[in-house]
């Protein structure tokens, strides 16, 4: 079984460590390199890899200095090499890494950025969506267009119920807080919407999220077609 840790960086960021029974080691997103380095030193762990979703600097910023204090190899996106500095390993869709025994599969799924990808270790039912799913909502659209957007909220909406989704905000209660105005009268969103009240109320992170949850709650994973997806993230942007 794989081991994942949440730790939290900058305002609202979550940057993810994941140990395989082996004890190698990947941090994905490393936003900020301290609070990365520290939970990992705590737990006696050593960090081998990176693995880069996209070239956000709340994604990347921390890469730099992970790299320097452990040697970390870097993967992420060979569409944005450019603006990924360090990058070892440039990845598109299809291509694989391991973590020990683990496989992940790199999904591409452009929109939030054009070269953003995700991280899909089909075998363990996890998958890292970086800033395209979050809970409750999907990344605004800053170099992509809604159909891209739509077209992978389709892709990881075929994913199995019970795949974990490890994504890079706690953006949750404000996603729902729009979901609501879609979907005031969705049972399932409301009770969520309580729990997720409760839990912020109490300091606790309300994600990881399963593609279940995602698919019963979730406008953007529940939009019928490009259009109406197009529609309700535009409202997002302003809401």
């Amino acid at each position: 079984m794989l081991e994942i840790v949440r730790v939290p960086v900058l305002k609202d960021n979550y940057s993810w460590l994941v140990r395989a029974e082996d004890g190698a080691v990947a941090v994905v997103d490393p936003g900020e390199a301290a609070p990365v380095l520290d939970a990992a030193q705590a737990r006696g762990w050593t960090i081998g890899q990176a693995w880069i979703t996209h070239w956000h600097p709340d994604h990347t910023g921390g890469v730099a200095a992970v790299k320097a204090a452990t040697g970390a190899t870097v993967t992420g996106p060979e569409a944005e090499r450019a603006k990924i500095d360090p990058l070892d390993r440039g990845v598109r869709e299809g291509d694989s890494l391991t973590l020990g025994q683990h496989r992940a599969t790199v999904l591409e799924v452009p929109g939030h950025t054009a070269g953003h990808i995700a991280f899909h270790l089909a075998d363990d039912g996890v998958i890292f969506t970086g800033d395209t799913l979050f809970a409750l909502g999907c990344g605004r659209l800053f170099e992509g267009e809604a159909s891209q957007m739509y077209a992978n909220m389709r892709r990881l909406a075929a994913l199995p119920d019970s795949t974990a989704v490890y994504c890079g905000h706690e953006y949750t209660q404000s996603n729902g807080r729009f979901a609501l105005t879609v979907e005031p009268d969705n049972a399932a969103l409301v009770a969520r919407m309580a729990e997720v009240d409760r839990a912020r109320g109490a300091g606790e992170a309300t994600v990881p999220t399963t593609i279940a949850a995602e698919r019963a709650t979730n406008p953007f994973l529940r939009a019928p077609d490009a259009a109406t997806f197009a529609r309700w993230r535009a409202a997002k942007d302003s809401f």
